[in-house]
């Protein structure tokens, strides 16, 4: 039985965010975009933060070296 080609390659992961089409944008609505953009990292960082201190307390309980 022959392997497909395509089956033997991983599968990119599908993009999280759909990029809009800056082009029609002005300067205004950029400039907005970018601080929508700084907001999702932001709450992203302070969730991977919030992780973080999850997991140093679990392996303080449990004495993880």
């Amino acid at each position: 039985m022959a392997i497909d080609e395509d089956e033997e390659r991983p599968k990119a992961p599908k993009p999280r965010l759909t990029p809009p089409v800056l082009d029609p944008l002005g300067v205004a609505e950029l400039r907005a975009y970018i601080a929508e953009l700084r907001a999702e990292i932001a709450r992203v960082e302070a969730e991977i933060a919030r992780k973080e201190r999850h997991r140093t307390s679990a392996d303080t309980i449990f004495r993880r070296p």
